[in-house]
């Protein structure tokens, strides 16, 4: 059989190669990564359970324990609680005296919770926590979407208008692992797409006909690749990932995409290009080649890593360490299952002349003189393990920073209040460290890209709807580029400071009873300014005003008095009427 040379067949860009070369290259570098998370994952996904066996003999149990995975759910729920503690989770903080105004701080606030509300956002990052939990890296994209033009008609059609947060898989990133920071790192995305949505794309921008040649590229090569019935040399690195060979990629009806963000030395040209973006296809032609538009002064890619290492910008995840006890965990369960199976189903001893019998309920057993038969007794120690599981139990829990205590369930031996609040205490502090680096990481530069493209993508004026608080009613504001343009930045305030303020609240409400309990306290505290200030921390100012309780009081009275007044005079006319 003749030997093919693949790039005689596919003619490819150089400029395409050298991005595909960085995509494998990379990607062999994080294998052992992948390889950790697919083990992990085989824990947390686990249903047919001998996929996670650790079983010695043929006949011994092979369940998985689902400890992991509820370590997981606990964190995801516990981090996202924590991340987004009420319905006021953000805010605008100004950074002149003009931006500080009361107006510009509330209309860029509505703006950002409408868009944050219609475009999906909290969804997206739960199943970004998810990640980060999971993977212990976490990665997303802001898009901006608009409206489209009817074809047809030529009208312009209004969706959705805004920025977007996109997830992005960390499977399908790529970059380099030993660079100093993931923001001076080159980055490749890989997506798959089908072959009509790629000529939809290249249909929808008919004035560049270099995309109608890359087309024709691809469908030549891949007319090439099919009809050849040689060997084809060096065809693993056009191969996308998920593809045996070549000719079963090239024979699919899908194209792979990378697109590569950052510095690149182009040999065909030689060439150094600075800050680009460029798309391929099949891993052989550039379909785009531009100056990286965003504003941000890197590419529009955010990261987040659980635990960071200092040589490695592949972080860890909390639940990474925990397999080897989760396995040890699996191994006493089922050595505990594997014993009460042989009290369940004894092994037999036979001694002597013994006929063949069934075992089963009423059986009769014919003997020799000589025969006997009884049961093996199993060794029980295997039964006692209980104790072992739970500490390792309550270890895996601690070192995930996720302990019982953290998720409200009380184990024995916790004889007060103050030491249940002490391991609450030293729990919340791990939840608010990783919860605040995450907001710090990504949520706040997710937020205040999304509000800068705002700024540079708007085009029209856009109507939002908001909600009057004070009102209770829902209202539109029209809503233009020059309203959310000021000097200032936005804030997640969740986990760095809701969490602050419930302490103290906790500890103004026990002053606050200090106060009604002790008489000689009482006299050297201010109710009214324990009120007045808990109000406050609640996010909740209407609470508190002066002498509202009497007020309200007298509101009450008077609202029984007319009820009163009313019922007395329905009794009257009903009397004079004879009734």
């Amino acid at each position: 059989m003749d030997t093919i040379d693949i790039e005689h067949l596919i003619n490819p860009d150089q400029l395409a190669v050298e991005i595909a070369d960085k995509w494998r290259l990379w990607h062999s570098l994080r294998s052992p990564w992948i390889e950790q998370t697919k083990q992990l994952r085989n824990y947390i996904y686990a249903t047919d359970t001998t996929t996670t066996a650790n079983a010695i003999l043929p006949w011994s149990n092979t369940t998985t324990t689902p400890k992991i995975t509820q370590i997981s759910d606990n964190l995801h729920a516990n981090y996202f609680a924590t991340l987004f503690p009420q319905q006021k989770w953000m805010r605008w903080e100004a950074s002149t005296r003009d931006s500080a105004k009361r107006e510009k701080r509330e209309v860029i606030q509505a703006y950002m919770e409408n868009k944050i509300s219609q475009s999906g956002f909290i969804t997206t990052v739960s199943d970004i926590v998810q990640d980060w939990i999971l993977y212990g890296n976490c990665f997303a994209m802001v898009e901006w979407e608009d409206g489209f033009v009817n074809k047809e008609s030529g009208e312009f059609i209004q969706k959705y208008t805004g920025p977007r947060l996109k997830r992005v898989s960390p499977y399908d990133i790529c970059f380099n692992p030993t660079a100093t920071s993931f923001e001076d790192s080159p980055k490749v995305i890989r997506s798959i797409k089908s072959l009509g949505e790629i000529k939809r794309m290249i249909d929808a921008d008919p004035s560049n006909s270099y995309l109608k040649e890359v087309l024709d590229k691809m469908m030549g090569a891949r007319k090439a690749v099919r009809s050849s019935e040689g060997h084809i040399d060096k065809g693993e690195g056009f191969t996308a990932d998920g593809f045996s060979n070549i000719q079963q990629y090239y024979e699919s009806d899908y194209v792979e995409i990378l697109t590569f963000y950052g510095d690149i030395y182009d040999q065909a040209s030689n060439e150094f290009m600075s800050d680009r973006i460029i798309t391929i296809v099949d891993r052989a032609y550039v379909i785009d080649n531009q100056e990286n538009p965003s504003w941000l002064g890197k590419a529009p890619i955010f990261h987040s890593g659980w635990r960071n290492r200092p040589d490695n910008l592949y972080a860890m995840g909390p639940l990474d360490n925990l397999v080897g006890m989760q396995y040890r965990i699996d191994h006493l369960e089922n050595l505990k299952a594997d014993v009460f199976d042989q009290i369940a189903y004894p092994i037999l001893k036979i001694k002597g002349d013994v006929e063949d019998f069934d075992f089963e309920p009423g059986a009769r057993i014919y003997l020799g003189e000589e025969g006997d038969v009884g049961y093996m007794a199993p060794d029980a120690t295997a039964l006692n393990a209980d104790m072992q599981i739970q500490v390792l139990e309550n270890k895996m829990e601690e070192m995930a920073g996720a302990p019982r205590q953290a998720m409200g369930i009380r184990t024995p031996g916790e004889k007060t209040a103050f030491e249940v609040q002490t391991l609450q205490n030293s729990a919340s502090r791990i939840f608010e460290h990783k919860a605040a680096h995450f907001e710090r990481t990504f949520l706040e530069p997710i937020l205040n890209s999304m509000l800068e493209m705002s700024r540079r993508y708007m085009n029209r004026s856009d109507t939002i709807r908001i909600l009057d608080d004070a009102r209770g009613f829902t209202k539109f504001m029209d809503i233009t580029r020059e309203d959310i343009t000021s000097s200032g930045k936005i804030e997640p305030v969740g986990a760095r400071h809701f969490a602050e303020r419930a302490r103290r609240v906790q500890n103004l409400i026990q002053m606050a009873a200090v106060k009604a309990q002790d008489p000689t306290v009482a006299p050297h505290l201010s109710g009214k300014e324990l009120a007045r200030i808990i109000a406050y921390e609640l996010g909740e100012p209407t609470l508190f005003a002066d002498n509202i309780s009497v007020t309200e009081q007298m509101e009450t009275q008077s609202k029984v008095q007319d009820m009163q007044a009313a019922n007395e005079e329905r009794l009257m006319e009903a009397q004079e009427m004879g009734i």
